[in-house]
């Protein structure tokens, strides 16, 4: 009796009349990134100076449970060398960062307050390729967005001006505390 049950599910599931298994969410965006670029000459407090940045990522959006918001999550890592037009020399953070959406709130106005969790670090590098300063850590900071009225359509969202903030400032030992970034330009590049 068993066995004719099984093949009679099986029977039906191949002729599509009964589900297969639970549906799996299919993600509403995700994808590959990567850019490099050189921007304009700039002013480092006296010093002319030049960033080339290389930089490459991952991303997905997604549902997430029974939440009618889409949550996003991002791998990015890349170089940014600045260089010092007066000597040549080169200051280059290579970095990674990890994000995804935490929670996301429904304020019942339209709008919904998404907290995030990031995570990574930078390492920097002197002229000469010497390990001279971190900023590792984990920030939680929140933005609101007003979805208009399509919980489950990201392309339509906007960012409620002046709302993002920091929820909990990095945990991490960064080396960048009272440090100033034109000086250690001057001083890394030397």
């Amino acid at each position: 009796m068993r066995t004719r049950f099984v093949l009679a599910l099986g029977t039906l599931v191949a002729a599509g009349l009964v589900p297969a298994g639970t549906a799996t969410a299919q993600p509403i965006d995700k994808g590959h990134f990567q850019d490099a670029f050189t921007s304009d000459v700039y002013d480092c407090n006296g010093t002319l100076a030049q960033d080339s940045v290389e930089i490459s990522g991952n991303f997905l959006f997604n549902q997430r449970g029974s939440s009618p918001f889409p949550y996003y999550r991002e791998s990015v890592s890349g170089s940014v060398t600045t260089t010092n037009l007066a000597t040549g020399g080169t200051f280059t953070n290579v970095f990674n960062a990890n994000s995804r959406d935490h929670t996301i709130t429904d304020n019942g106005d339209g709008t919904i307050t998404i907290t995030t969790f990031a995570s990574g670090g930078g390492r920097y590098y002197d002229t000469n390729g010497n390990f001279v300063l971190k900023d590792p850590g984990q920030t939680r900071f929140a933005i609101d967005i007003d979805y208009n009225g399509t919980p489950g359509n990201p392309d339509d969202d906007v960012v409620v001006p002046d709302s993002f903030r920091i929820v909990r400032p990095s945990t991490g030992h960064s080396d960048f505390s009272g440090r100033d970034f034109c000086a250690d330009l001057v001083q890394f590049t030397s």
